[in-house]
Order: C-alpha cells, then structure tokens, then sequence
C-alpha cells in the first residue's frame, strides 16, 4: 500500500510529566487559537487529576474538551520525523515540555514552562517527542471578484481579446439595431399622428414597407451578431480549456487536491463560464448605454415622459448591487458542497465493490442525502434573491409605464403632446427597461461565473511538476546514476516526514531490492526518484542534473516507474499496453510473451483489441499488474522503479515476471524493486536496503542483511553514515499515534 499521512510512531511513555498551562498558552497564542489562561490552568488540573500518567496526547484531548476548542487536533510523534516547516510544537525533551520555534541560523528556540528560553540544534532533540497541535484554518469572508491575481479570468479574457475583429463587428451591429429600435416608435407615432385621423393609406403603405426594411437588416444583425459571438466562445472554451487540460496533466502529484471529484469539477467549472460569455451578456453589457440614449430620444419627443425613466435607473441599479452583494456568499457555499458531492460520487463509484462487500450503502446514501438537502436549501434562496429581483425589476417596467402614461395625458391635456407620440414613448421605454432588467439577471448569473473562475483559478495556481519560466536541461549522455541528496519529504499539511535520507545512490548496473513493513516509505522513495513527488527539502540526481531540472520527456526516457495500483484506461489491450503508442507489434508480442499477457489476449475472441473499461474493469488484480509491468518494458527505460511487482501474482507468474526482468533489464540498467518480501531479494538482488519510518536502517549485501531480516535482529544504518542512536531509544512502544 502506497505511504499516506499515517502517523505509524510509537507513544510517549506514560511516565511522562503532565502538559504545563504555561507552556500551552503560548502556543495556542501563536496558532490565533483565544484562551484565558485561569481557563487553561483550570483545564490541565482537571486533565491531571482525571488522567493520571496517561498519554500526552489523550491528556491535550481531555483539555480540548473541556476548553470547548472547535477544529483543534494533535498529533504526537518523534521529532525525527516531525517536518518543522509545520512549527511551532511542543517538545517532550528530557522529562521537560518545551515551546519549540524555529530561530536565526537555523537554530531552534526552547521555551520551558518558566519563560526561559535557550537555543539547540536539531541534532540535540534526537531523543525527543513532539506534540504538533493544528488549530482550524480562519474562513476569509468572500470578497468581491477581481481580476487582479486571478489566472483563470486573465486567460479567458486574453483569448477573447486575441483579435478585437469581432468586437468591434458586435459593437457596430449593436448599434445599427439600437438605431433601428428608433424605426419602430418612429412608425407608430406616424400611423396614429398622420394616418389614423385622415386614413391615408398611400402613407401606410410607405410606412410598412420602410418598416419590412427595417425588420429584414435588424433580423440579418442580429442572426450575424449572434453567430460571430458562438464562434468565438467556442474558439475561446477550446483554447481555455486545453491550457487547463494540459496544466492538470503536469500537476505536481503531491500537492494536488486529494479528491477527484473536486479537481473535476473545478476544471468543469469553465462551462459555466462559456455559457455566460455566449448567452448575450456581450450584447447586454454593449445595450446598457443605449438605456441613456433612449431616455434622450424620449425626452425629445415626449418631454417630461423622460424624467420617468431616468429616474428607474438608479433603482435598478441598486436593486442589482444588493442581488449580487447577497448572491456572493450563498453561491460560494453551494459551489464547495456541488464539490464534495461530486467527490463522493467519484468515490462511491470506484468503491463500488467495497461499498456492497461491507454493507456501508447506506453511510454513503445517507452523505450523499446531507450534501443534496444543504445544495437544495442553498438553491432555494438563491432562486429566492434571483426571483425577487427578476420580479421587482419587472414590476418597476411596469410601474414606470403606468407612471409614463400618466405624465403623457398630461402632457396631451397641455398641449405638449400628441397620441402618436405618447405610443413612441411607451415602446421606446421598454427598449429602456430591457437592458435594464437583463443587466439585473446578468449580475446574478456574474456570481455563478466568478466562483467558476475562482475555482478554475486554484486549479492554476497549484504548482506544476516544472514551473513556467524554467529553462530545462536537456543533457545528451544518458544517466549512469541517480542520487538523493538529504532529501525528506512531507505532504502538505502533515508534520510527519515520510521520507528521510541524507546520502542514497544507486549506479548502473545494479539490482536493489528495497525492503521494509507498510508505511516504512519504500513507495515514497520511488515516487522520489521517479520524479512524481517533489523533496520538500534536498536534491535528487539524475546522473550529473537535478532531476527537477531536467526536461519531463528527458526523464520519462530515461525512468519508468509501476506503481502498486496500475490504473488501467478506457479502451483496449493494445492501447494499454503502449500508452504513448509508440511500440513496434514484434516487440509488444515479445513482451506479452515473456509475461504471459498474451493469455489475457487468447482468452478473448478480440485478443489485444479486448475492451477495457474505465479503470481496467473485468480484469483481475493480476492481470492489470503484468499490464503494468509491460508498459514498464515496453519503455526499455535506464531506470527501472517497481513498486511491488509481484504482489498479485501466483507463484508460476512470479517466475515467468523474474525470468523477464533478467532478459529484459540490460545489463548496465538501474533495477530498484520494493517489496515486503525478504525472498524475493534472495533472487535478483545484488544490495538490499532496509527501510523503517521513512529511513533507510540497512544497507548492503543480501548475504549480510537478510539474516538480520529474516531473523527480525536491529538493523544498523550503516550505509548513510549514521551511527546516530535508534529512533526507538528513549521511547515506549505501544503502538501508533494518538491524533485527535
């Protein structure tokens, strides 16, 4: 099983003193986390008096409680292990809890429960236990959308505005029909002024006809504009959505989110922002200052009529602010909880068969019920808000019609004002109230749009296995080595270091077999060295470059790596098999040969055209594992990583695997095999390194490490240079960490 965030360290003895109000206080103080300290002393004596001599971590737990602190966890592991990127922690050091800081010089600083206060070294807390509180992250209220810092809309907007051509087309068609709109008012306030009291119908007929004109070229505007505007939101969402693609293929693998679900439906989130783009809103945003233009006409025409409508704009517009001001947080909750449902429908479907097999459908049903009532009652109100300003601009249109009318028989009464013209005014006033009511619904669509954007643009902010601006290596020789060099590493947001080596190399030629129990970091260390995890601290040499340094092509060249699960694609055998599809039929026929995928193939009337589906469903664990070695092989890498080869394997396929691995490894390769099987580096390995909590504890010859395996004796890091005491020194064993 590939490492995780385990926390697999032995506890601090029992024996170990209480933890001190005096030194909690300061620590809560640095994580933001409000406590009274008469609170806090009262919170230890009781731990003390309820607890006894149990362990620290149960001891912070009790605390919690009592205190009430939402969102406030511990864990309690070795301070070899601990990342101190994640201080500042206690520090359980020689019977004495200590506040630990990082200091100047790489030093750190320790604070005891008296205030004092002394610098160390890292070397001298060899011995010590750590308790590494984690206090909830503070919610930031959000704020209102910006383009500044946002990555997503600036890309969007860059390949919109790549050719201002169609642009200005839509401008100058928006302005034509606009223009146009004047006709229709033109034409009524004609028929009822001239036609009607005389019935000159020579009159009408010329009317109409100019009128026919006039609904033909708006009928041809608007079919142009409209059409220009979806071509170019599709050539945008193709471009956009293609940089996203292929940002997301070169994701860092460690600092990736953890759900895929999540990460689906971040990246989906451009289609809502395409169908934003290409529902009008160019056409509104271009309309809106039509709205003052046709208060003018209407002015002119129909005088005091346009106060009316002048003053309808600040209204509405109002009305849109506080929609959209009340839109923002509720669409941002309902965006985070779509997430995690589709997360867990990603989930369940995977884990389908362990759902059924260990009768948990109804914990998921009932999940999945929570999350769809919460996004329910999220979308109530915001159908609500949407609904209520949709109404109140509808009922403003038409109050700000009755009111026109009103003012208009006035007007007529007075003499200002004829019956034709009243009729321009009411139809002009509605080209008013359109974009007006559009712009309000625009608005509330705008946060839908800008919490897409926001969540496409975290997907662009993570950080990519090579950053943009890096100049990468391309070296011609091909690697005959590949180190590490005081490389650990970490996940993100955990203490605990999963990988901890000072000096690693391995050179051509050699057939490594790299042992150790779950959660001992042998798949860490080669996801390391296959590029796919990234130090947190130290380099890792590929021949003379830094891996990181190298072009990812270059590397894939040169390195191939199977991990535990191989993940197989919708499609076929063949396709499998040759994913980059660059694979001769005799050498593909060779290898299937040698690991016997080529029964998967006979049992089939398709043979390598057999369907596979997502995931590699149909076939056993097996047979996607010697699918997996065989892409290996097919990739004739320099560098063989293997992640528990044989894992899945009867004993008749565990030889045929072996037999390949000797034909097929030249014999200036690099074979590095992880395993739990101590029998297995008995047959291919010429060096055995024994691996425990992340370090590597042994390292030599099978004939001198083995026995110590086999025969479970302490193994000596004698291959790094440390004869540093055992991480077990100092520590009693009961089991794995408490974390809260």
């Amino acid at each position: 099983m590939t490492e995780t965030n385990q926390a697999a360290e032995p506890t601090v003895a029992n024996s170990s003193p209480a933890l001190p109000a005096s030194v909690l206080q300061p620590l809560f103080e640095r994580l933001g986390v409000s406590v009274q300290m008469g609170a806090l002393q009262q919170a230890c004596q009781q731990a003390q008096a309820a607890l006894g001599d149990a362990p620290p971590v149960k001891y912070f737990h009790f605390i919690v409680n009592v205190l009430q602190l939402k969102g406030v966890k511990a864990a309690q592991l070795r301070w070899s292990r601990f990342d101190q990127r994640r201080l500042p922690a206690m520090l359980l050091h020689q019977q004495q809890w200590y506040l630990v800081e990082p200091a100047t010089d790489g030093q750190l600083q320790l604070t005891n429960a008296d205030n004092d206060t002394r610098l160390c070294d890292d070397n001298e807390l060899e011995q010590a236990a750590v308790l590494w509180v984690q206090a909830p992250k503070e919610r930031k209220a959000p704020s209102a959308f910006s383009l500044k810092g946002n990555i997503a809309a600036r890309l969007v907007l860059k390949e919109m505005f790549k050719t201002k051509r169609w642009l200005v087309d839509i401008v100058i068609a928006t302005i034509v029909i606009n223009l146009l709109a004047i006709a229709t008012s033109i034409f009524a306030m004609q028929v009822y002024d001239r036609v009607v009291p005389t019935l000159a119908y020579a009159t009408l007929t010329t009317l109409v006809v100019g009128m026919f004109v006039v609904v033909t070229l708006d009928w041809l505007l608007k079919t142009v504009r409209a059409r220009t505007l979806d071509s170019v939101s599709c050539a945008v969402d193709k471009a956009v959505s293609q940089q996203v693609f292929d940002h997301v293929m070169h994701l860092q693998l460690d600092t990736r989110p953890r759900s895929l679900g999540t990460l689906a439906a971040q990246v989906g989130g451009l289609d809502s922002v395409r169908q934003f783009f290409s529902s009008g809103v160019v056409f509104a945003l271009v309309d809106m200052p039509f709205a003052i233009f046709f208060i003018a006409i209407i002015a002119i025409i129909g005088g005091h009529i346009g106060w009316v409508y002048l003053l309808l704009l600040p209204v509405a517009a109002l009305l849109g602010w506080l929609t959209q001001k009340r839109l923002r947080r509720l669409l941002k909750e309902q965006m985070m909880r779509s997430n995690e449902r589709q997360g867990l429908l990603v989930d369940a479907i995977q884990g389908a068969e362990s759902i059924r097999s260990n009768n948990a459908t109804w914990r998921f049903s009932t999940e999945w019920q929570e999350i769809t009532d919460t996004i329910s009652s999220y979308n109530i109100r915001q159908k609500a808000i949407s609904n209520f300003a949709t109404v109140t601009t509808g009922s403003l249109s038409t109050l700000a019609y009755v009111t026109a009318i009103v003012v208009g028989v006035s007007q007529i009464e007075a003499g200002n004002l004829t019956m034709g013209a009243l009729i321009a005014c009411s139809i002009l006033g509605g080209r008013v109230i359109a974009p007006i009511s559009q712009g309000v619904q625009h608005l509330a669509q705008w946060q839908n749009v800008s919490q897409a954007l926001e969540m496409v643009n975290q997907v662009l902010n993570c950080e990519s296995e090579r950053r943009r601006e890096q100049q990468l290596l391309l070296p011609e020789q091909v690697p005959e080595s590949v180190a590490l060099e005081s490389v650990s590493f970490s996940y993100p947001e955990s203490p605990i270091k999963q990988l901890n080596t000072p000096a690693l190399s391995f050179k051509a030629g050699e057939r490594v077999v790299i042992l150790g129990s779950i959660g001992s970091g042998k798949s860490t260390l080669l996801k390391v060295l296959a590029g796919l995890y990234r130090p947190s601290a130290g380099r890792v040499r590929l021949g003379q470059a830094d891996l990181w340094e190298v072009d990812p092509n270059l590397v894939a060249q040169h390195v191939s790596y199977l991990p535990q699960s191989v993940h197989l694609f919708k499609g076929t055998l063949r396709s499998n098999l040759s994913l980059s599809g660059a694979v001769s039929d005799s050498h593909l026929l060779e290898v299937s040969n040698d690991l016997s995928v080529d029964r998967i193939a006979a049992e089939n009337p398709a043979g390598l055209d057999l369907a596979i589906s997502e995931g590699g469903e149909g076939l056993s664990g097996g047979q996607r594992q010697l699918v997996g070695l065989a892409r290996v092989f097919l990739a004739q890498p320099k560098i063989w990583l293997l992640d528990e080869p044989t894992a899945s394997l009867d004993g008749e396929t565990e030889k045929q695997v072996l037999a390949a691995l000797k034909k097929h490894v030249k014999k200036d390769d690099i074979l590095l095999i992880s395993t739990h099987r101590p029998a297995l580096a008995a047959q291919i390995a010429d060096r055995v390194i024994m691996m425990q909590r992340g370090e590597v504890v042994a390292d030599g010859k099978p004939e001198v490490v083995l026995p110590k395996v086999l025969n479970r004796q302490p193994a000596t890091r004698q291959s790094a240079g440390l004869n540093r005491p055992s991480p077990n020194q100092g520590f009693a064993n009961k089991g794995p960490n408490n974390v809260i």
